[in-house]
């Protein structure tokens, strides 16, 4: 009877195992899936989820102001451009028309860099007129803005002309000679006086020239200067060339002003014919001050 008995309990514990074993093997292999999963969304290995934090953004500087260029052909008004090129007398108004249209620089990106010339010939001078607009753009604006690297490309041209960096100007001493300046150019305002008894000194701006007839009633030389009410920032560079015994001096004014990412340059040239005649710089100077100004409010509008 015990025998039967033992025989009994151990039939039924072999049945509880087949049963039970198999369920208990099933949540082990769950409980270690749910750890692997857990693993995978909070371990570096996984790609469910991200690193990178609301802060690590980068900041990118908005565009600049212009997205475009105007004509530069169509810049100057009729009336301004016939001021600064007077025309040939001979020439008929057909051929007075063509001539004030002017030449369109080569540009493979009208968006970016774009210029006109203009030139006029009469028997008493060669007068010559370019305007050219350049629209700088920065490539990151994470590291600069439009504005940052049109302010560089504006320096590096303020740089090239040897003028200085806008900046505090301190007061000369009275008794303080006048220096020129690494150019040669005088600052803005300063002229030379010639001591009693003596022949004017040399022309700063013209590179060391003599005075067009050595009297003391010449018109003075403005000279090339930093510029305060044009855009953002400018400048103006004033260059007469050498004095010859059969030439005429040649006088060129640059002036190149940044508004905004824009830079605009004005180049405007006067040649006389006349051996010894000299164009004036004050008259050029501000004939091309008067373009660029009107240019400026172009852009502002």
């Amino acid at each position: 009877m015990d025998v039967q008995r033992k025989a009994a309990v151990r039939r039924v514990r072999v049945r509880v195992r087949s049963r039970v074993l198999p369920g208990i093997a099933t949540l082990i292999a769950l409980a270690a899936g749910t750890a692997g999963l857990a693993g995978c969304t909070s371990g570096s290995g996984g790609g469910t989820t991200s690193d990178s934090k609301p802060g690590d953004t980068p900041v990118t500087a908005p565009a600049g102001k212009y997205r475009s260029l105007p004509s530069p052909c169509k810049a100057a008004d009729g009336k301004r451009l016939r001021a600064m090129l007077p025309p040939p007398d001979s020439l008929t108004s057909e051929q007075r028309e063509r001539l004030y249209v002017g030449t369109a620089d080569t540009s493979y990106d009208g968006d970016r860099h774009v210029g006109c010339r203009w030139t006029t010939q009469t028997p008493g001078e060669t007068r010559l007129l370019y305007v050219g607009f350049e629209r700088v753009v920065s490539y990151d604006r994470t590291a600069a803005s439009d504005d940052d690297k049109a302010r560089q490309v504006y320096v590096r041209q303020l740089t090239d002309a040897k003028l200085p960096f806008p900046g505090p100007t301190a007061i000369p001493s009275p008794t303080a000679s006048p220096t020129a300046s690494p150019t040669g150019t005088r600052a803005a305002g300063s002229t030379a006086t010639p001591a009693a008894g003596t022949s004017p000194a040399p022309s700063a701006s013209t590179g060391g020239s003599p005075s067009p007839s050595g009297s003391p009633s010449a018109p003075p030389e403005l000279g090339s200067r930093v510029l305060e009410d044009l855009g953002n920032e400018a400048f103006l560079d004033d260059k007469l060339s050498a004095a010859g015994a059969t030439a005429a001096q040649a006088r060129n004014v640059r002036i190149v002003f940044r508004t905004s990412n824009v830079i605009v340059t004005v180049e405007y040239g006067v040649q006389p014919s006349a051996p010894g005649a000299v164009p004036p710089s004050t008259e050029t100077q501000d004939k091309a001050r008067q373009l660029a100004q009107a240019l400026a409010e172009r852009f502002s509008d």
